[in-house]
């Protein structure tokens, strides 16, 4: 039999993995002589985590050196980009070496960019880190530069001033060989150790699973031959999201691009994740065979990733982000009904195969293109189920007010709204008698002090049930109403969100709030009408860290609205 007729397309795609030239490291003596950059990501802000710098600069001034620059600013709503603009900002201050922090959580990949760039500027870096954010620098690290001084203290939120300065003294040799070791010994010091993808995907963008299953022509008659071996390899290769996937012919690719008019090489999402990479049509085509999807899925998926594309998402960052929520896929419009996007009864849970293989496919997009892998090089505490799968419709024939698409566009266009949200949480109401005493529950649930809104005002999904949207209507609530309702009555108490939770991430103007609002405006409220009969409604709360719901129509490559799916067959 033909090796080709076992080939399947590797879903990571071509990694290019760059080797970077590190900076010519300089003596001590020149250091004495030299500034030395110390950048803040601003989370040395919190907890003892500032005396990581109190420390290293005291160290320094023991061995003579004391000329300091330091510059504070977050990393965060930034893309490479601007990243790569903001180290060329801090280079101009020709240092002599860098050190950068801190590399604990969310900021981390998007720090590691940063530290990548100063280094490509010449100047002689090393990025302090500690769990879980190490494990990211280092993924980070290993995609995007192969190698980079990376100084991991094992410290977290309750170390004490102590702590952590014991943990910079026994990393002490460490930090000075980063910035003056030179040859082998540099690259030691920037080796990084990581258990991924240590054989780079291969150029031809297959994978080679014929080397790894010993093919027996007795078996190829059977349904489904060899799928347990298949599946088998993408887990232990990291490329599955454990469930079980359709291998990704190209036979199945090809029928996948029956309804994508679009080039499989047009880049939807532009250098994302730890590998930094793009992501294109092919890449989206393939997690849909991968995730079950049918053609007519690859439209509303084109369009789901043109808007998680904008800088508005932060895309850059919600990838590996410690927080739970996955990438909601809210789908408005006449294609939704037309390839069986349900927003009835159950539809946020299994029995809906368009819902769950649309999600699915959006999650292993980034799981496989950026390599954002649990366990391995994403910084999820916990995760949760919205990162299998996360869509469902709105649905014209429950709907009280105008629906999305309606708002945004018009009743012809369909849309997908995509948003970064934890999964939903249940509201229960079966006891109120009219819309004012509902709303009052609806309310209480769109927020809790645990939750990123309650530090981060941003967008959430207020999900009703058709005897909730009816009860609402019938009192005389408009859309706007209840937008302005739970605007003005969600909030908490200040001392309550005061020293706690997260550091905020507040609009000018907020800080004298009281109480603290968890929305911005009332626009930052979306009510749509789902599901079946009965008193389970549900609110979605954000992620929010400078992360929006963004709206995209599903169009045709000519950029024109489409009215069915059937304009996009090729």
């Amino acid at each position: 039999m033909s090796k080709k007729l076992y080939s399947l397309l590797d879903p990571r795609g071509f990694q290019e993995r760059p080797i970077l030239k590190l900076a010519p490291r300089v003596s001590l003596d020149d250091l004495k002589k030299g500034k030395i950059l110390f950048y803040n990501n601003t989370k040395l802000s919190f907890c003892n985590y500032g005396e990581v710098f109190v420390r290293i600069k005291e160290r320094l001034t023991e061995l003579g050196i004391s000329k300091f620059i330091d510059y504070v600013e977050t990393v965060r709503g930034k893309n490479t980009k601007k990243l790569n603009e903001y180290a060329a900002m801090l280079a101009k201050e020709k240092p002599s070496a860098a050190i950068v922090a801190f590399g604990d959580m969310g900021t981390s990949a998007a720090t590691t960019v940063v530290a990548i760039a100063l280094e490509k500027l010449g100047i002689p870096t090393v990025y302090m880190t500690a769990p879980p954010g190490s494990a990211i620098t280092e993924g980070v690290g290993v995609y995007r530069a192969g190698h980079l001084c990376l100084c991991s203290l094992d410290i977290y939120q309750a170390s004490t001033v102590d702590e952590v300065r014991e943990q910079v003294d026994l990393k002490w040799d460490y930090i000075v060989d980063s910035l003056t070791a030179q040859g082998e010994k540099l690259e030691k010091t920037a080796h990084i150790d990581f258990k991924m993808d240590l054989v780079p995907p291969a150029q031809d963008g297959l994978l080679p699973i014929t080397q790894n299953i010993d093919v027996d022509e007795s078996r190829l008659l059977e349904p489904g031959a060899y799928m347990e071996e298949i599946n088998e390899y993408f887990n232990a290769e990291h490329i599955s999201d454990g469930l079980p996937i359709i291998p990704p012919t190209r036979r199945r690719y090809d029928n996948m691009m029956s309804y994508c008019p679009f080039d499989e090489n047009l880049v939807l999402c532009e250098q994302v994740g730890p590998t930094g990479k793009n992501i294109t049509v092919k890449d989206v085509a393939v997690a849909a065979v991968m995730a079950g999807c049918t053609p007519k899925a690859m439209p509303v998926l084109v369009a789901a990733f043109k808007a998680l594309n904008s800088p508005k998402y932060n895309l850059l960052q919600s990838v590996t982000t410690s927080h739970p929520g996955g990438n909601l896929v809210l789908v408005s419009g006449p294609i939704a009904q037309e390839i069986g996007i349900s927003g009835k009864q159950g539809c946020l849970g299994p029995g809906y195969p368009m819902n769950a293989t649309i999600g699915r496919a959006v999650n292993l997009v980034i799981m496989n293109i950026c390599r954002s892998v649990p366990g391995v090089c994403d910084l999820d505490c916990l995760a949760s189920q919205a990162e299998f799968t996360y869509c469902f419709a709105e649905e014209p024939e429950l709907a009280q007010w105008n629906m999305i698409n309606e708002e945004r566009y018009d009743s012809k266009t369909t849309t997908v709204y995509m948003l970064k949200a934890e999964p939903i949480h249940d509201i229960i109401d079966f006891l109120s008698l009219d819309g004012h005493d509902l709303l009052d529950t609806i309310t209480h649930c769109c927020t809790t002090l645990g939750s990123n809104n309650a530090y981060i005002p941003g967008p959430l999904i207020v999900c009703l049930t058709p005897d909730h949207g009816m009860m609402l209507k019938k009192s005389g609530y408009t859309k706007r109403m209840i937008q302005e309702h739970i605007h003005t009555y969600a909030y908490h108490e200040v001392p309550m969100v005061r020293d706690r939770g997260l550091v905020p991430v507040r609009p000018e103007g907020f800080e004298h709030r009281h109480p603290m609002p968890v929305t911005r405006f009332p626009e930052d409220v979306e009510v749509v009408v789902i599901g079946g009969r009965g008193g389970h409604s549900a609110v979605i709360l954000p992620w929010a860290l400078h992360s929006e719901g963004c709206v995209e129509p599903v169009v045709l490559a000519n950029g024109k609205p489409a009215k069915s799916i059937e304009e996009f067959r090729k």
